[in-house]
């Protein structure tokens, strides 16, 4: 095991298990069968992300400071409502099937950010506000959004009180972990291993083929969530007074966005038949976002560090003739 080396990347704690689940589904799905609390967990995913919100609840920090709640939520919104335009553009204009991704799909991945890389890249780059801006982050997590937004529109048939249940386990984790240091501490250590484990009971409900499906218009999910997001949410940052540095870290997709369609197609069946793709979809926006959000956010760096040294020239410029 000492010779075995496993190169870590970023999204893997989800992405490796489901890789797992995966491929015993495809090539031994009698033994997900086999019964007792293996099979409860395979089938098990709503019960597993219910866990996982109430865990991840606990990890947010209701106090901050102005700045960086200003921040927080400009950049948030900003996301947010891009998922649902754009989800609801492909649903209405292109017959909810643009290049092979759906509404589901596109609300999923996009409404959701990865808050774990966020805070490692504003932790190199950003300042205290900055930082501090994944306390408002944090809260768009789970499936709320897309039930939200495709309910409201008409394209899915979901009751108020699913919606309330779905995000009524981040609610009570962020009460305990906000009233309670000890509940805070030991929730949150659960937040990891319960990413893994639904991770794995995703892939148990996919295949290699659907994976394939979700290849290339998942790729070009995680472009579009990159650059074209990405690059809305940085002008919204710097036309709020930001740097542009966090909305520019901001622009992945969560690894739990990954249980979005399958959450939805738990209370709406009618979403059965594509989930599985959608969810293959997230996934590979999980892996392409999580590689390309640090590189565009250097970019944005580079190009303050610039803009920093060509002002400071015209200012010693200007200094020197007035002298």
């Amino acid at each position: 095991m000492k010779k075995f080396k496993y190169k870590r990347f970023p999204g893997d704690t989800i992405v490796v298990p489901m890789l797992i689940g995966v491929v015993l589904n495809s090539f031994v799905p009698q033994a997900l069968q086999i019964g007792g609390f293996f099979t409860g967990m395979v089938n098990g995913t709503s019960a597993l992300v219910g866990v996982f919100l109430l865990f991840l609840g606990a990890t947010i920090d209701v106090k901050s400071t102005p700045r960086a709640i200003k921040i927080g939520a400009v950049i948030i919104v900003t996301k947010v409502a891009l998922s649902v335009i754009l989800g609801l553009a492909v649903a209405f204009l292109f017959g909810d099937n643009f290049l092979g991704l759906s509404s589901l799909a596109i609300i999923s991945a996009i409404s959701v950010a990865n808050n774990a890389l966020y805070s490692g890249i504003t932790a190199q780059y950003g300042d205290d506000s900055e930082k501090g801006a994944v306390a408002i982050t944090s809260l768009s997590v789970g499936p709320t959004v897309s039930m939200i937004a495709l309910s409201s529109a008409g394209l899915a048939s979901i009751s108020v009180w699913a919606i309330v249940g779905s995000i009524l386990p981040l609610i009570i984790g962020i009460v305990l972990g906000n009233c309670s240091p000890w509940f805070k501490q030991t929730l949150s250590a659960g937040v990891t291993p319960s990413i893994i484990t639904v991770g794995f009971a995703l892939g148990c409900g996919m295949s290699i083929q659907q994976l394939f499906q979700g290849g290339l218009s998942g790729i070009l999910l995680g472009l579009v969530t990159v650059f074209v997001v990405g690059f809305i949410t940085i002008c919204a940052d710097k036309l709020t007074g930001g740097s542009g540095i966090a909305g520019a870290s901001i622009s992945s997709t969560a690894a739990s966005g990954v249980s979005n369609p399958g959450a939805l197609a738990a209370v709406d069946p009618s979403y059965a038949a594509i989930a599985p793709i959608a969810t293959a979809q997230v996934a590979a926006s999980v892996i392409i976002t999580s590689f390309l959000t640090p590189v565009l956010t250097s970019l944005v760096v580079k190009y303050n560090a610039r803009r920093a040294g060509a002002k400071a020239g015209q200012d010693g410029a200007a200094q020197g003739m007035n002298a």
